[in-house]
């Protein structure tokens, strides 16, 4: 009888749970059997396994054969564990060393040649690799991916035969170095590309300088779509850890992996308008993220935005506030991480041209009514900002590109100066500021408290509405490198929220 204990990675939303491996090899009827809680495509690594042992030109244990996924109380699903069963069985049968078994966590899945094929969630098994202070041995088509964990040991291998030399201390594997564009800076759209529209790209600033929400409002063709795709190229660039955070959601989502290249970039997602409500906030049976996680620490635009089905729009109201989604199902539950910024756009009535100066808008009030109530009051009460984006002038589209435009990197310096203020003030950026912290930091002086108290009662603001005005006051006044807010700052900060008093009104009016 024999025995081998070897460690592997278990998928659970976007973490990594350990799972001990435990085979056991006795005398008796020849018998595989695998308990813990194993899924289907575990049970059936049974025979992927045997069939690479055999293959691999490996003794196939004669007698009984237990394997223990522990602890089983937790659901294993997947491929992953073909790799750490076959080496347990070669451990347990004394054919491979199991005194170097502690130093290494394995993942992969098996062909019956015993060659590995790739795996998904490689990055959140990776990093609690490292938190584990073990190596760890993956398919190649998984390495690069594994290699952006900074101080992590990853052994890559192509079959099972280049992990037993390895082990056998035979063949020691080469470490994975990091990739060469791991450090590489991300390549985002460039704002000076967009022609016009100060105001819009005013707001796009204060937007990114505090983590703000932001709906685009104007006819077709104006720019809302180009102006969201520039957001993420004034955001503040992502931290190591942020950025592992935002691409182990992909990792977990995804087969093809995580591209070095790009794997600093913050996410932006783009969801159809015919999206559901579980493509947005993720599930199925074996819960998966959805467009809100697959968006964590990066933006959401969701373009044509009364097109969407409400029930499906009313799903983002708890993540926004929490920056968490929870899936549960009658068997699995998962928590994700949804720390996004929206940015939204949408026409002023359904043929798009309410307020336009060619006069070719024909719909009654009835209908814009009807269109704009598509979105719900608690909804529109969570955006930040809401922005006119008026259509140009014929000659200022026509005109040669401005040489002089300001780019993304200057617009995103005077951003990160403001984000850094909030997070030595507060520690966050002034959109998350709640309670006791605004009325702390967004302070008010007597003029101040009196423009505020003009504009709730001929607005007729919310007091969620009351509260996200201060905020984005506090961002705009950190733009401009005061302490305190000024009228001028609050003004603005107001004048943001004009789609809050008639939701019939003209673009032009908002």
């Amino acid at each position: 009888m024999g025995l081998c204990v070897l460690h592997s990675r278990a998928r659970e939303g976007v973490e990594a749970p350990e799972v001990v491996v435990e085979v056991q090899t006795a005398t008796g009827l020849p018998v595989m059997s695998i308990v813990g809680l194993p899924e289907m495509a575990v049970k059936e690594s049974r025979d992927r396994v045997r069939g690479a042992i055999v293959n691999g030109n490996f003794r196939f244990p004669a007698g009984r054969v237990t394997i223990n996924l522990a602890p089983a109380d937790l659901p294993k699903e997947g491929g992953r564990f073909d790799l750490p069963i076959a080496i347990g069985i070669l451990g347990a049968s004394d054919q491979v060393r199991a005194d170097t078994l502690p130093r290494h966590e394995f993942l992969g899945e098996l062909a019956l040649t015993g060659a590995l094929r790739p795996v998904t969630g490689v990055l959140p098994a990776a990093l609690a690799a490292r938190a584990a202070g073990r190596a760890l041995v993956l398919p190649r088509a998984n390495a690069d991916e594994a290699a952006l964990v900074d101080g992590l040991t990853v052994l890559p291998v192509e079959h099972l035969l280049e992990v037993c030399e390895h082990l056998n201390g035979r063949a020691p594997l080469e470490p994975r170095p990091a990739p060469a564009l791991r450090s590489a800076r991300p390549r985002y759209a460039d704002l000076g590309d967009v022609r016009g529209q100060q105001q819009a790209k005013r707001a796009l600033e204060v937007a990114a300088a505090g983590a703000h929400s932001l709906l685009f409002v104007g006819p077709p063709g104006t720019g809302k779509s180009m102006l969201a795709n520039r957001l993420p190229g004034i955001l503040p660039e992502l931290t190591e850890d942020e950025a592992l955070q935002s691409a182990a959601v992909r990792s977990v989502s995804s087969r093809a992996g995580i591209d070095p290249e790009r794997w600093r970039e913050r996410p932006f997602r783009s969801p159809h308008h015919t999206a559901s409500g579980v493509a947005l906030v993720g599930g199925g049976s074996v819960p998966r993220p959805g467009e809100i996680s697959l968006a964590h620490l990066g933006v959401l635009f969701l373009d044509e935005l009364p097109e969407f089905d409400r029930r499906v729009l009313e799903v983002l109201r708890e993540p926004l506030e929490s920056g968490r989604i929870h899936i549960s199902r009658a068997a699995r539950q998962a928590d994700f991480p949804a720390r996004f910024q929206l940015v939204a756009a949408m026409n002023p009535c359904p043929c798009g041209y309410l307020g336009d100066e060619s006069g070719r808008c024909r719909c009654t009030s009835e209908q814009v009514a009807r269109y704009r109530n598509r979105i719900s009051g608690p909804l529109l009460d969570r955006i930040d900002l809401q922005v006119q984006v008026p259509r140009l002038p014929p000659d200022q589209v026509a005109a040669p590109a401005d040489p002089h435009a300001e780019p993304s990197d200057a617009v995103r310096a005077r951003v990160e100066t403001a984000r850094e203020l909030q997070l030595q003030r507060a520690g966050k950026p002034n959109s998350a500021l709640a309670g006791a912290e605004i009325d702390r930091d967004c302070a008010l002086d007597t003029a101040g408290r009196a423009l505020l108290t003009r504009a709730l009662k001929q607005l007729g603001l919310s007091a969620r509405a009351y509260h996200r005005v201060l905020k984005v006051s506090r961002t705009i006044a950190d733009l401009a490198g005061s302490e305190a807010i000024g009228t001028a700052h609050l003004g603005e900060a107001i004048g943001y929220r004009r789609l809050d008093s008639d939701p019939t009104a003209a673009p032009g009016d908002c």
